[in-house]
């Protein structure tokens, strides 16, 4: 029987759309050159955030740190944690780490100080896991992740950057429109009162949240349909391509599906489901190929809707460090395991690729 018979046997027998089983590369034999691994978090104090929310979708990070800790430790493999404050490139440069796994989402509650963990791990020669210095600017800038998109061909929706307050709503974006901060990860002001239907709501809401945060604001058309979690894993060999398609439980505001703030403290808020293949395909092509033109490294995610209407996948926001942890409950790592893929395989061959040019 071939492959194809195969596939269209299991097709006939469940109603589900196909789901290829992915091998990530792989060798355990390279992790014995390893002597310490070092795991960098974000180091939070509630001072530094402008919303309990926003301190919240940062603070969890220390927790995961140690269950990475844990998860390589299982392997074998020393490892502690750092916290990315004053103190981590002193820190580093005494404990001479072999790979530095880099959790770090804020510093000092910033986003977009976030490149400055690469900048010197990058200074002082040591190899880190994720994105780079570019891939961290540009991930962490809603309008030039949408800019570089458009450069690229990827569709992603309409958009307005804004930076002041007053600024007046541009009328040809299209109804309806959502908001969101220009920098932040966690959907950070994206609560279920964040969609729009008129411009009179979306200005309010610009101007609002402009005044809230103190940072600028993408406003961005809202694309009524299906909304599809996308991750992409680079193990050195190929770029693996893993997505689900979520199934949420209730309408977030009472008339639309898509994901809030408050749906991460509601585990039953959706679930995911696989992508029926024909679009599955579609989107595998141009996520490998966003996750290259916007300098992404090792592994990201990506959030898209499919228009209602046309099909069209529209890519509205990448997150190039996504939370990486052992937690079924994080969408990298749930959406991993529908393809058969568990986090020791992912931390192994993470880890694997970067052991492998140890001497």
């Amino acid at each position: 029987m071939t492959d194809k018979d195969e596939k269209d046997e299991r097709q006939v027998k469940s109603d589900k759309p196909y789901i290829p089983k992915v091998t990530l590369n792989a060798d355990r034999d390279t992790l014995k050159k390893i002597n310490l691994v070092t795991v960098a978090y974000s180091h939070v104090e509630r001072e530094w955030f402008p919303t309990q929310e926003a301190y919240e979708a940062e603070v969890e990070v220390e927790e995961r740190a140690g269950e990475v800790i844990a998860a390589i430790e299982k392997l074998g493999i020393k490892a502690k944690g750092e916290p990315g404050n004053q103190y981590f490139l002193t820190n580093l440069l005494v404990d001479q780490p072999d790979i530095v796994v880099n959790l770090v989402d804020t510093l000092r509650g910033r986003d977009l100080l976030q490149p400055s963990v690469p900048a010197a791990l990058e200074l002082s020669n040591i190899p880190y896991t994720g994105a780079g210095i570019d891939g961290l600017v540009i991930g962490n800038n809603r309008n030039i992740t949408k800019r570089l998109m458009i450069g690229y061909e990827i569709p992603t929706p309409n958009f307005q950057f804004i930076r002041r307050s007053g600024t007046l709503v541009q009328e040809n974006l299209g109804l309806p429109l959502i908001v969101k901060l220009n920098e932040s990860g966690g959907s950070v002001g994206i609560d279920k009162h964040a969609v729009k239907e008129t411009l009179a709501e979306a200005q309010k809401r610009v101007d609002d949240m402009i005044t809230k945060y103190k940072i600028p604001v993408i406003v961005e058309q809202f694309v009524n349909g299906p909304e599809i979690t996308v991750c992409v894993f680079d193990d050195g060999i190929k770029n693996h391509v893993f997505m689900g398609q979520k199934t949420f439980r209730k309408k977030t505001d009472g008339k639309y599906y898509f994901t809030s703030f408050e749906s991460y403290s509601d585990e039953h808020a959706y679930t995911y489901r696989p992508v029926e293949e024909s679009l599955r395909l579609k989107i595998e092509r141009l996520a490998v190929r966003a996750f290259n033109g916007l300098n992404h490294k090792d592994y990201a995610k990506f959030d898209i809707r499919i228009d209602d209407v046309t099909g069209t996948p529209y890519f509205t926001d990448s997150n190039p460090n996504t939370a990486l942890g052992p937690d079924t409950g994080l969408p990298f790592t749930e959406v991993a395991a529908m393809y058969g893929i568990d986090f020791e395989e992912i931390i192994v061959s993470l880890l694997s690729k970067y052991a492998k040019n140890l001497k």
